[in-house]
């Protein structure tokens, strides 16, 4: 079978969003080539992705490649794709060069020479995130495993968005918390919070890959009995719930459109965990967030972006 690799050259902020667009139109696996990778100072390789070779990653902004089969559907794929990503825009997202090439290659070829360039990678003090494919053998006594494999949907824990949502949830989590999980994408948040000692995430995301992707990896780390996914616009006609946790790792933009659904379903002093945030919006969150009812407890930073922990403090 021939298929296609799908190579678009955007810009560092667009990373997650095109990597969300490619997952949501059922390609075959993301791969990243950031140029700020080459730029890192590592202390450890865990987690990182090896034998980076300069030539093949941009000079500024980032590779992501994808894959299609190359049959009667593929040019209006692409088509769509193109659209997409230009739609971002209207979220006021820096796009970059949006440069797209296609190129045929062999199934054989593709269909798992990008697992090389996924390792296990520690994403906090606690939190190891493991491809199923690797073997790993946790280094200290309370460290917490989870099982994922990149190629089923976004949020694999390497962006720095994800990753800070994981630390967030670490920091805040207590035993038996009511936990949301609002664009919970792969799942990798929810799973973590079930590790962390929730007993009951609620898990929403717009896309069907996603909620089903959620299942999935629920079910590969045990914890399907505690995790509830379900296809939802954000929590529109969710009401109430009392959560001790909601957590958002999305655009700045939703963020801001989800607050006030997010203040009406916390207990008073539950924690409103938001992430996906660059630095330059990160004003627009917090105004937003102390204007909702929400006091300002963290502010975390990774790599230009941004995850804020809030707390519900003013009644309605």
């Amino acid at each position: 079978m021939k298929w296609l690799e799908i190579c678009i050259h955007t810009s560092n902020e667009a990373i997650e969003p095109v990597s969300n667009i490619l997952n949501e139109l059922g390609t075959s696996g993301v791969v990243v080539k950031n140029s700020l990778d080459l730029l890192k100072d590592r202390k450890t390789t865990l987690g990182e992705m090896f034998e980076l070779n300069p030539r093949d990653y941009p000079t500024e902004g980032a590779y992501i490649k994808t894959y299609i089969p190359d049959n009667i559907k593929s040019e209006s794929t692409i088509s769509k794709i193109r659209d997409s990503i230009i739609d971002l825009q209207q979220f006021d997202i820096n796009i970059g060069k949006n440069e797209i090439t296609v190129d045929a290659v062999d199934e054989e070829e593709w269909s798992t020479a990008w697992k090389k360039y996924y390792k296990p990678v520690q994403v906090s003090d606690k939190i190891t995130i493991r491809p199923t494919w690797e073997e790993y053998k946790p280094s200290k006594e309370d460290e917490l495993i989870i099982q994922l494999d990149p190629g089923m949907a976004f949020g694999t824990g390497t962006h720095p968005t994800t990753k800070l949502s994981l630390i967030a949830l670490e920091q805040s989590i207590q035993t038996d918390d009511l936990i949301i999980d609002v664009g919970c994408g792969s799942g990798v948040l929810s799973i973590a919070s079930v590790l962390l000692g929730a007993k009951q995430v609620q898990a929403y995301d717009l896309d069907d890959v996603a909620v089903n992707s959620t299942k999935i990896n629920s079910e590969l780390n045990h914890a399907e009995h505690k995790i509830i996914a379900t296809k939802n616009d954000l929590l529109k006609d969710i009401h109430n719930t009392q959560a001790d946790i909601i957590v958002s790792n999305i655009l700045a933009e939703i963020i801001v459109k989800l607050s006030t659904d997010a203040w009406h379903n916390l207990k008073m002093g539950g924690l409103f965990i938001t992430s996906g945030i660059i630095e330059d919006k990160k004003d627009l969150v917090m105004d937003d967030l102390l204007e909702k009812g929400f006091d300002i407890m963290k502010v975390n930073d990774m790599d230009g972006w941004v995850s804020i922990i809030a707390k519900k403090v003013r009644k309605e």
